[in-house]
């Protein structure tokens, strides 16, 4: 099993919106075939492991990190292809989230007569896919909230200033952080600030993430960069005005400015009003639109402003923290804004999660206690 999860966990940057998942093969205790789902619409793990072992998989046992489908998408149901194949033993790390699978497919191998064990090293498979199972069981996202800052605490200088408070290893390792989401997340207050173009650069990569702006009230500037340079998923860029579909550029807004909306959609850019009753974007039916267009993980990089907002609204799951060794003082803007808290009970309680160094900067990824 932990050679499958190896093998799954080659599909971080590829497979969503499906999950990642790997299978291994085993007769008379050696592995006669292996494989893992490279990205969605082409053959699952266990499609492939089986095609590797051939007339060898007749009175296999298969490890497979989630239960295999049942159901037809794009492919056929795995289960079935098990059955063909002579397998007599499977061996799930958990089942299936998806409510078109949930227990099914290991059921139907059981009718079938093949004997069937779930739950080893199911942690570790769920959190490979911990994205695809936020999605599949609560309708929105896995959400991380990526912040660069200083030891106190601090984000950038008073006057905006940020350029660069953390190193060069810490701003390649988001990078990856970047390429296993399907979303990044910011708001137009960074792009104002900073113009990013929040793609994955200096990394390999098949694909490029949706990239989602917040702009209540379509203040975006018609000459950023995230509208001009839209990477393709070979990982260049496209023509202006060329929509990408992974990659592309989505902007929630909460104004129906006809002429604005048709301005920025001419350059490619697609926009959905979501209007809360305060006249803001609505950030809960931000996320299960995202979810719906199978978004399982969303990474935020984001100002104070945005950042406290989705931390009030209880809607980031982990943050993932590169602190700088160094001090900005008390005048410098901090990570959050959370307003005055009152009472201890007030306060966001965090669960770590990991710690290490990433260059001269020390990496922090912390849950959110819900």
């Amino acid at each position: 099993m932990a050679q499958a999860l190896q093998l799954a966990e080659r599909g971080l940057y590829t497979t969503s919106p499906n999950p990642r998942v790997g299978c291994v093969l085993v007769r008379d205790d050696k592995v006669v075939g292996e494989g893992w789902h490279h990205r969605a619409g082409e053959p699952h793990a266990e499609v492939i492991a089986l095609r590797m072992a051939g007339e060898l998989a007749r009175a296999a046992t298969a490890y497979v990190t989630l239960e295999p489908c049942s159901h037809h998408g794009r492919t056929p149901p795995c289960h079935d292809a098990f059955i063909a194949a002579g397998v007599v033993r499977v061996v799930a790390a958990g089942q299936d989230p998806n409510p078109k699978v949930a227990g099914q497919g290991l059921a139907k191998l059981r009718a079938a007569g093949i004997e069937v064990e779930c739950g080893l090293m199911e942690s570790a498979a769920r959190e490979l896919n911990i994205g695809f199972f936020a999605r599949m069981t609560r309708g929105t996202p896995w959400v991380r909230c990526k912040i660069a800052m200083s030891l106190d605490g601090r984000t950038a200088l008073k006057n905006g200033a940020s350029k660069w408070i953390s190193g060069e290893a810490a701003r390649q390792d988001v990078q990856c952080w970047r390429a296993r989401s399907c979303a990044v997340l910011t708001g137009i207050g960074t792009v104002l600030a900073d113009d990013p173009q929040l793609n994955v650069r200096d990394i390999e990569t098949s694909r490029q993430p949706l990239r989602v702006v917040l702009d209540s009230q379509l203040r975006m500037p018609l000459n950023a960069r995230i509208l001009h340079l839209l990477p393709s998923p070979s990982g260049g860029e496209l023509a202006r005005g060329q929509v990408g579909g992974e990659g592309e550029v989505l902007i929630f807004t909460a104004t129906s400015d006809a002429k604005k909306i048709s301005a920025l959609e001419k350059l490619g850019a697609r926009v959905i009003v979501l209007p809360d009753a305060n006249g803001r974007v609505d950030l809960t039916a931000v996320l299960q639109h995202l979810a719906v267009s199978g978004c399982n993980e969303v990474l935020v990089e984001a100002g104070s402003a945005l950042n406290g907002a989705l931390l009030r609204a209880g809607l980031i799951d982990e943050l993932v923290l590169y602190l700088a060794p160094q001090l900005l003082g008390d005048m410098a803007r901090g990570m959050a804004q959370l307003g005055e808290l009152t009472l201890l009970e007030q306060r966001i309680e965090l669960e770590w999660q990991d710690v290490r160094n990433v260059g001269k900067d020390l990496r922090i990824v912390a849950r959110v206690k819900k």
